[in-house]
């Protein structure tokens, strides 16, 4: 074969495994794709700098992402955050498909970058952008992502809704700043969100749909299904996130995990109980502040979700259950302390039923714990967590009772007012029952009268010259009850016009008196 046709014959041969390689890199592309192993269509709604990277950077990317990784990394060592928090951004432009990525750079600002911050307006600053960064930008290039919206659920549920960061309240107090303007002074307002009939309620559908990402329609079916919740709290939004995951998982099933189906489900039923411990803001008119209560209306919907998830659940069933005997225990005991004794008697009767094997409270003997009545529980409940029975520890656990229960009866909550009433007085009686059993030598520990201790409590929280509430409040508290109004004479004692045990009271409790 001469030198011309071996030429003609190697560039048929190469030709021919072009067109072939040509082939097989289709075939590639569509099995990579499948798998997943990579993203080959190109980013929807990717900003034009973003866009040039992915095309033209290509295999490059990794390397560069590589180079930024070790900088961050470096920087933050040497608590250089800001220039961190920029590369952050773009390592995710760069691996804009990467799950993970996104995951780990919106917890290490939220949670480990945060942490460095002594003043919490600048923690709350980092967890915001942690929020946003997945919230703005990962679920954008990543929409049908359930681990990312698992991990923004998880933002709202734990960082921002519990206690286990210093400015948790802070977080709460700034979160409910924002979406006040959405959501009203009840933390529901569905009706002008998804129907806005003037220019306000227009702008603040738009800002709740473009800045914040959140469907007042989709909302509101996830407020009639696991509410109804104050939107204003971080739990809502736990929920939200939640729930939207699950929705994305029913219209991807190809690409879900039975694991992540199950993660999304426990945090929408942890955030469910959180909202039950502390979903309802009470605003204080005297000090111009607020604090958080239970949200009683939630125990049936709490109580069905753990109901479901024992059944959807079956490896941590035992586990579950034990959460689900702590929430009962907690219903019962929060609706007898706001005064819902007969609900309180019906989710007793139920706990009892649900675990016939338990002891109703724990690190009691059989005897004293399995047979209690409804109010029995209640005074032992306080008794431990007074954790003493002394007579001074008593009186001043009955006092803080008291107490609670007339300042809430100044801030309009009635069925507190009168459930801390009530409680105070059966503590009152249950301890004189004990020392009434005592030998003779010790009755001399008995406590005053309970009218003595009320009218006591009364006096000292409305006397001018020594107030320990705001003059609104004792002028309103006075109103309630029938008093006079405040002069400047010496105060004289005062006495409620109906006994004491049945003066109303209510629920935003000064921080020293005991009424937990």
């Amino acid at each position: 074969m001469n030198a011309r046709a071996k030429k003609i014959l190697l560039l048929l041969l190469a030709a021919a495994l072009l067109c072939g390689s040509g082939q097989m890199q289709k075939k590639l592309n569509r099995d990579r794709g499948r798998l997943g192993l990579t993203r080959v269509d190109a980013l929807d709604n990717a900003p034009p700098v973003l866009a040039f990277t992915t095309v033209a950077l290509g295999g490059f990317r990794g390397l560069i992402a590589n180079v930024l990784w070790i900088r961050a990394n470096d920087l933050q060592n040497d608590d250089k955050f800001f220039e961190a928090a920029q590369l952050a951004t773009w390592i995710t432009d760069l691996e804009p498909s990467f799950t993970q990525v996104w995951l780990f750079q919106s917890w290490n600002m939220a949670y480990n970058i945060s942490v460095k911050f002594k003043d919490f307006p600048d923690r709350w600053r980092w967890v915001e952008r942690g929020v946003e960064l997945l919230r703005d930008n990962g679920l954008r290039y990543n929409p049908n992502d359930i681990l990312i919206h698992r991990e923004l659920a998880w933002f709202f549920q734990h960082k921002m809704g519990q206690n286990l960061d210093d400015a948790n309240a802070y977080y709460k107090q700034q979160w409910a700043a924002e979406m006040s303007p959405f959501f009203g002074a009840q933390g529901t307002n569905f009706s002008e969100l998804i129907n806005p009939q003037t220019a306000v309620a227009k702008t603040n559908a738009l800002v709740l749909r473009e800045k914040y990402k959140i469907d007042p329609v989709f909302a509101q079916t996830v407020d009639a299904r696991y509410g109804p919740l104050d939107w204003r709290l971080p739990e809502a939004h736990a929920i939200y996130w939640g729930a939207r995951g699950l929705d994305m998982a029913r219209k991807n099933p190809d690409k879900v995990k039975a694991d992540d189906l199950i993660t999304l489900r426990r945090i929408i039923y942890q955030s469910m109980l959180q909202a039950f411990h502390h979903g309802r803001i009470i605003d204080d008119p005297f000090a111009k502040t607020s604090s958080l209560e239970p949200n009683l209306e939630l125990v049936s919907k709490v109580n069905d979700a753990y109901v479901t998830l024992m059944q959807e659940d079956e490896k941590n069933r035992d586990h579950i259950g034990t959460a689900y005997r702590n929430f009962l225990k907690d219903a019962v005991y929060f609706l007898y302390e706001n005064d819902r004794v007969a609900a309180a008697a019906q989710w007793y009767k139920i706990l009892g039923e649900k675990f016939p094997d338990k002891t109703i409270l724990d690190n009691q003997p059989d005897s004293f714990a399995r047979n209690l009545t409804l109010d029995d529980y209640a005074v032992a409940r306080v008794q431990i967590e007074v954790g003493d029975t002394s007579q001074e520890r008593i009186t001043g656990t009955i006092e803080g009772l008291i107490a609670r229960s007339f300042y809430e009866l100044a801030v309009g909550q009635d069925d507190r007012a009168a459930g801390f009433k009530l409680l105070a007085r059966k503590v009152y009686d249950n301890y004189e029952r004990k020392i009434s059993k005592m030998q003779a030598n010790l009755v001399r520990a008995g406590l005053p009268p309970f009218e003595v201790l009320n009218r006591t409590v009364l006096n000292r929280l409305v006397d001018p010259q020594q107030p320990m509430l705001p003059f609104t409040a004792r002028a309103v508290l006075r109103t309630q009850l029938g008093q006079p109004a405040e002069t400047n004479a010496p105060p004289a004692v005062i006495s409620t016009n109906a006994p004491a045990e049945e003066t109303n009271a209510v629920e935003n409790v000064p921080a020293n008196s005991a009424a937990k």
